[in-house]
């Protein structure tokens, strides 16, 4: 009995600690379950809704799928108007995304718009590839995106709108442009620059402004009205309204006005 009892003893203490353990796994999940939604979607039962439309009628190709979305996703997103929104575009935090009437979302292009929000004018094209991430998991208070109409976001640009981006009517960003605003701070040797905070000033860009491809605009800074920014420049300070930067830092090279069409080339409108 006595050996009866002492494998009883051993087997219930045995199963304690599988029990404690599974209780400590499932926990485990679910906390993680629990970071991974909060990364989404507002709630749980927005999250659901969301990935059910996504896995619907998300990938369906062609004008047939455009229309479809144009009224689903109506469940979901602000729409003031009849948006396009292409197969195999990822949206995150639905909610907060506002799309006005002729918005168009090309094909693999990405919105994670946290709270702080992502509102698109009308006309304005977000190519394939772009990434507009709000990024606010801060509560930062100036947080989030706003896009004028008739502008475009060229393929694989990138917009951070932790310290908030405006961009006006009729902007155009090439190719592999990055428009980002924040900042880490990196003063204290003693510590990595993941735990030294960060700063979100904010970006506008003004009306009428193009960015060259691979042009990058840092935080705190404001593109002036009719700007244009060459490939590759590195913006840290303010432009003046209608001229021509360029350069790493990007410095002023010239005014607009001052700018000489080439006769030889034909121009189409």
């Amino acid at each position: 009995m006595n050996g009866l009892h002492c494998i009883n003893v051993a087997w219930g203490g045995a199963w304690f600690l599988i029990c404690a353990k599974l209780r400590e796994y499932v926990s485990s999940i679910l906390s993680s379950l629990n970071l991974f939604v909060s990364r989404q979607s507002s709630n749980l039962g927005r999250y659901i809704l969301e990935q059910s439309l996504f896995f619907l009628v998300g990938w369906i190709p062609t004008v047939i799928g455009i229309g479809i979305r144009g009224i689903l996703y109506r469940l979901i997103l602000n729409m003031d108007g009849m948006a396009a929104i292409d197969s195999k575009v990822r949206l995150r935090f639905a909610n907060n995304i506002k799309l006005a009437h002729g918005a168009y979302l090309d094909q693999g292009s990405y919105l994670h718009a946290t709270p702080g929000g992502i509102d698109i004018g009308e006309n304005t094209i977000v190519m394939h590839g772009a990434v507009l991430h709000v990024y606010n998991f801060r509560d930062l208070p100036h947080a989030g995106i706003k896009i004028g109409k008739d502008s475009l976001v060229g393929e694989y640009s990138i917009i951070r709108g932790q310290g908030g981006v405006e961009i006006g009517d009729r902007v155009f960003t090439s190719p592999f442009t990055q428009v980002i605003a924040v900042n880490h701070m990196f003063h204290d040797t003693k510590r990595p620059f993941t735990e030294q905070g960060i700063t979100a000033e904010g970006i506008i860009i003004e009306d009428d402004v193009w960015l060259g491809a691979g042009a990058v605009i840092t935080d705190g800074v404001k593109v002036g009205k009719g700007a244009v920014v060459a490939a590759g420049a590195v913006v840290t300070k303010d432009v003046p309204p209608y001229t021509v930067v360029g350069g790493v830092p990007a410095k002023v090279i010239k005014r607009v006005d001052e700018t000489k069409p080439d006769l030889n080339r034909t121009v189409y409108y």
